[in-house]
């Protein structure tokens, strides 16, 4: 019967996200398909690929007519070369920011703080204390002032430090004046700590090179929860090995990080595994954001963050 046939096609690679999505309006169906075998269907309004690995899954898409692929991470810069043509893609703006910006802190504090060594010590059963530099009162220069970055600089504001923002161009936004990359010869030498937020891509690649760290002050800490690849890591551990510059790492290059390589035991270096938005946070935001896009588009409204339409990139924001 005709009032049998769905209005909306949406397919979730886990049946996680299709309890997370429930219930969904009336003439919505919802389809688990992980990705790694053929499309349930011809034809699928919204399709959601996995969380991981989402480059490879996307050949699958190949031959399906697909309204809109809502990706759960909010990079894409793999995403123009691997998605099929025809394909309209939406990042993940509003899932991770709230979680990136949480471990960006995280990592900060703990690489001023010593908690590593403190953690190092207490499985020694040694009492170990010790001075260590404040978060408070540092010179914080966060480059890039997309989502994450400003997430980062709002959770920074309590902790009282003199907080600079860089991005790809200058501007006054929100109040807040925005130097641009232009300005980072005459900025680093008084950063003590960077953050960096920026997307991948051939515009960012090594934007952290060697002129770049020999710029920061001795004892500066550079933190990474944008891109692995941001950061000339042959540059980095020179800078590390002579106590020139710290770091705490949530993305590497290469990622993930081999056994044996140096980042993984020079002193002075912090690293996470690429788990910036791997929090109890992205469940309920991801659904949020999946069922608004439902609804959106039985209203006959553009879906919300389309960062490739029609297989034509749109640059990431700085």
């Amino acid at each position: 019967m005709a009032a049998d046939i769905p209005k909306l096609i949406v397919s979730v690679p886990t049946q996680q996200l299709a309890d997370d999505l429930a219930p969904v309006p009336d003439g919505v169906e919802v389809l688990v398909w992980d990705m790694t075998g053929p499309a349930p269907r011809d034809a699928i309004d919204i399709v959601v690929p996995p969380y991981m690995n989402t480059g490879a899954a996307l050949a699958r898409l190949d031959g399906v007519r697909a309204r809109l692929v809502q990706g759960q991470s909010i990079g894409y810069e793999e995403i123009p070369a691997t998605l099929p043509a025809g394909n309209a893609y939406a990042n993940a703006a509003s899932v991770h920011e709230a979680s990136t910006a949480e471990l960006a802190v995280a990592l900060a504090l703990a690489a001023q703080r010593r908690l590593p060594a403190f953690a190092r010590a207490q499985e020694r059963g040694e009492w170990m204390p010790g001075f260590a530099p404040s978060l408070a009162d540092r010179r914080v220069l966060v480059l890039g002032h997309g989502g994450v970055g400003k997430a980062v600089a709002a959770r920074l504001a309590p902790f009282e430090v003199e907080l600079t923002h860089v991005a790809s161009h200058a501007r006054d936004e929100d109040g807040v004046r925005v130097h641009g990359v232009d300005e980072l010869p005459e900025l680093l030498p008084s950063a003590e700590i960077v953050i960096l937020t920026l997307p991948g891509g051939a515009a960012t690649r090594h934007i952290v090179d060697d002129a770049f760290l020999s710029a920061l002050p001795d004892g500066a800490l550079v933190v990474n929860v944008g891109r692995g690849p941001l950061i000339d890591t042959e540059a980095l551990v020179d800078h590390v090995r002579r106590g020139r510059i710290r770091a705490a790492l949530d993305v590497t290059d290469p990622e993930p990080l081999p056994p044996g390589h140096p980042l993984w035991a020079l002193p002075g270096v912090l690293v996470s595994p690429h788990v910036g938005g791997d929090s109890s946070a992205m469940r309920p935001r991801i659904a949020r954001l999946v069922r608004a896009q439902i609804e959106r588009m039985l209203r006959g409204e553009p879906p919300l963050n389309v960062v490739v339409e029609a297989s034509s990139p749109v640059g990431g924001e700085l």
